[in-house]
């Protein structure tokens, strides 16, 4: 991808008649790491759901890399885009956390050689044999943050991904995603967490009440 990696040009949305998205425009280039900060119900996680075509603006274009993501569908936008949600049970289906990890890659056709990897940087190999439902709620958070890796897109978005997590499983997190930036990978964060942003992100866009209010070095 060139260019941009992500780019959300005069953003307009609104869910029936509220309006939760103004006018919002925003880049992201390739290998940033970008966290998304601000009250809940800011706009945030529907402006990175258009990522993945999950939402659709009223109004604006959004863009992944030189995709227009208005043209397509989005199981074409998961080669590109990985996108873990904040509650991991909306992601989480397989019999085991194992084959829940190895399905996307398979889906996608480069296959799932290099899943017990992921599984073992995360520190689930030794419940990758259980149900997904069957370990604590943080862990799903791993599991479901794995599925995405295991993915290798170009793209992270990470919805609140160290929310309820202690100490030990956020320095678990945030290697993981300092793996990624080092060979080249996008991510952009959602997190009302300080010290995974300090840790991760260079970039800070802070939103409110739909609109961007700041955006600054995290420094």
């Amino acid at each position: 991808m060139t260019g941009h990696a992500a780019r959300w040009e005069e953003i307009h949305h609104a869910y029936g008649a509220e309006d939760v998205v103004h006018g919002v425009s925003l880049g992201v280039g390739p290998g940033e790491s970008v966290a998304l900060t601000g009250p809940n119900g800011a706009g945030k996680t529907t402006l990175t759901r258009m990522l993945v075509g999950l939402v659709r603006p009223r109004a604006g274009r959004v863009t992944v890399g030189d995709w227009d993501v208005a043209a397509r569908r989005p199981d074409e936008l998961a080669r590109r885009v990985g996108y873990a949600f904040q509650h991991a049970d909306l992601q989480l289906f397989a019999r085991t956390i194992a084959a829940d990890v190895a399905f996307g890659p398979r889906q996608l056709g480069i296959g799932a050689d290099h899943v017990p990897g992921v599984l073992e940087e995360l520190g689930l190999s030794a419940v990758a044999g259980r149900h997904p439902y069957d370990v604590p709620p943080p862990v799903r958070k791993l599991v479901a943050l794995a599925g995405v890796l295991a993915m290798q897109p170009g793209l992270l978005v990470l919805d609140e991904p160290t929310g309820g997590f202690d100490r030990a499983l956020r320095e678990t997190v945030v290697a993981a995603l300092r793996r990624r930036l080092a060979t080249g990978v996008t991510v952009i964060a959602i997190s009302h967490d300080p010290e995974l942003v300090r840790a991760v992100a260079r970039r800070e866009v802070v939103m409110e009440q739909g609109r961007i209010v700041a955006d600054r070095d995290v420094e």
